[in-house]
């Protein structure tokens, strides 16, 4: 009799380990399972999709901090492209310029009106020229704010009897600003200036 009792208090035992075990086990999976919904719902928070000719397409969205110098390059090249990209045509030249300026501070504004007041568009008109820019590269500083870049392009002056290829060399600083439709990095050119300007080669055709 005691041998039996002893055998039922052994099982007891064993089942109430099982027991615990099992409820150990559920808490395990419920936590695992709610961790795993918490970070699919940040994932799902980060894909964004896009409607473009009728089609879906995915994009990631990103912390602005690992994006910065890829946006402070485009700012810098659309800047340069707008004010540098010139055909002869009066209303061409005053749309690339105006968005030009939507991008950098009074400093631009100060070097157009300096080639304005020198007719250097109106020679353009006059003569026919084309003006083209290429971004070769752009040196960046992102140890002090505002942040500091040097930019190198080629300059092309297009004739119908030559060509003209130009170094160019432009230096300035950039801060944040709102974003918007006329500036959608939300960055500002400032205390930009030309450091060189000078010819290579002329080609004729």
């Amino acid at each position: 009799m005691f041998t039996q009792l002893k055998n039922i208090d052994t099982a007891f035992k064993h089942i109430k380990l099982f027991s615990y075990l099992l409820i150990l086990a559920c808490l395990l999976i419920s936590c695992f399972a709610i961790y795993q919904s918490y970070q699919s719902s940040a994932r799902d928070r980060n894909h964004i999709y896009i409607l473009a000719n009728g089609k879906a397409l995915e994009a990631f969205a990103a912390d602005r901090r690992d994006n910065v110098p890829v946006e402070i390059r485009d700012h810098i090249k659309m800047f340069h492209q707008h004010f540098f990209t010139l055909d002869p045509d009066e209303k061409v030249i005053q749309a690339n310029i105006t968005k030009a300026l939507y991008l950098a501070d009074g400093s631009a504004k100060t070097a157009y009106n300096n080639l304005k007041e020198s007719g250097y568009f109106a020679n353009l008109i006059s003569g026919n020229i084309s003006q083209q820019v290429e971004v070769d590269s752009i040196s960046l500083n992102m140890d002090r704010y505002p942040y500091y870049f040097k930019c190198f392009a080629t300059e092309q002056l297009i004739r119908a009897t030559s060509t003209v290829t130009r170094s160019l060399v432009t230096q300035g600083y950039l801060r944040n600003v709102s974003r918007s439709d006329n500036n959608p990095h939300g960055l500002l050119i400032q205390n930009w200036e030309t450091l060189e300007n000078k010819d290579l080669k002329t080609n004729t055709p």
